[in-house]
């Protein structure tokens, strides 16, 4: 998957927990990616962007 153009970025919340965060791009069409932040160039998870959004939803809730 070509990912040329991701912007990531990582959560507001993830201040203070020893720099173990993700990263997220979804600036992209079609395509949200996850990424480790610790390892720039290591893989990627990719999600479809409705696939993103009940995760994220589920995961607020808890």
């Amino acid at each position: 998957m070509d990912l040329t153009g991701a912007v990531w970025r990582k959560s507001t919340r993830s201040s203070g927990n020893g720099g173990n965060c993700v990263e997220v791009a979804d600036n992209l069409p079609g395509v949200v990616g996850v990424r480790d932040s610790k390892d720039k160039e290591g893989p990627v998870l990719t999600f479809g962007p409705a696939s993103w959004k009940a995760f994220v939803g589920l995961a607020r809730q808890h």
